[in-house]
């Protein structure tokens, strides 16, 4: 059998990711071309329940450019996701039809459960060998999944209503937050990771994973990567002690200082103080130490996703 070619693209609150591979027919991704770039459709979402014009065209314009990379590629299908900011808006469908008018793309809006199945398959394609079970965190711009992944077994996942995004514009209006906007937030968090996992059944001998833009950016700022590396960033072990450590520098710093921290993506500078409070909230309510940092997610799973159900 011939390796498959597809192209995915996922587009998130925050992100628009696109990738490009061959599937082998082992199931193994072989990655041909990716790209992905922070275009903040669901910028005010929590509050207006509407996607902005200007962002919607942000969106729009790079995927007319993405049609013509996959289109260069010669691809054997393709799919195009969207997530959190598109199911909570009320224009949704405006925005799906302006997305098919304009770049012929089919958009199919995800369930925060579908979201979280389909980020199950592209982090297990990529764990190291012997890890079967394990409790995924998969933080996004609207919203964050706990995926209970144990072999054998359907996986239990849960979706709640706290992303990077949606955090930042509800609770930390300060640059840079306030000590009572952080506890308001910790408070927040934490009840909905206690409501989340009362949902899931008793998890033993698993292996915590963190997957998305929040914790790999975490990652590489732990080992002060100057340039965006994969290999390093994935599989990478990221300690509870270094996260409460990133925590504090980041919030000691204005959205300006942030700029040029080692490790620290382009344009993150907003919103990842809120992404290290919702990864050391979350670890503190579990009792974790340690998170295994998966640089594959979604955006794998979807590919994945497409060539099974074809």
């Amino acid at each position: 059998m011939k390796d498959e070619r597809l192209a995915g693209i996922d587009i998130g609150t925050l992100t628009c990711r696109l990738l490009i591979a061959d599937l082998a027919p082992t199931g193994q991704l072989k990655e041909i071309c990716s790209e992905r770039r922070i275009l903040r459709l669901g910028e005010g979402v929590d509050q207006s329940k509407r996607l902005k014009r200007e962002a919607m065209d942000r969106v729009v314009q790079c995927l007319r450019e993405w049609r013509e990379v996959i289109d260069r590629y010669q691809v054997h299908a393709r799919t195009a996701v969207a997530t959190s900011a598109v199911r909570d808006a009320e224009n949704r469908q405006e925005f799906v039809d302006r997305v098919k008018t304009e770049t012929g793309f089919d958009v199919e809006i995800l369930s925060g459960e579908q979201e979280a199945q389909r980020t199950m398959l592209g982090i297990r394609s990529g764990l190291p060998k012997g890890i079967a079970d394990f409790l995924a965190l998969d933080i996004g711009g609207g919203s964050t999944e706990f995926i209970l992944a144990q072999e054998g077994q359907a996986a239990v996942v849960h979706s709640i209503d706290v992303g990077v995004v949606r955090l930042s514009e509800r609770l930390l209006h300060h640059d840079p937050p306030t000590r009572e906007e952080i506890e308001q937030a910790r408070v927040w968090i934490h009840g909905e990771t206690t409501e989340a996992l009362a949902a899931m059944p008793r998890r033993t001998g698993y292996t915590f994973v963190g997957t998305a833009g929040t914790i790999t950016s975490l990652a590489a700022m732990a080992q002060q990567l100057p340039s965006y590396e994969s290999a390093r960033i994935h599989n990478y072990r990221l300690t509870l002690e270094t996260i409460a450590e990133l925590e504090e520098q980041l919030l000691a710093r204005t959205k300006a200082g942030r700029v040029g921290m080692p490790g620290l993506e382009k344009n993150r500078e907003d919103v990842i103080a809120a992404g290290a409070i919702i990864l050391r909230t979350v670890m503190d309510t579990l009792g974790e130490q340690e998170c295994l940092v998966s640089d594959l997610g979604l955006r794998e799973g979807v590919l994945i996703h497409l060539a099974t159900s074809q």
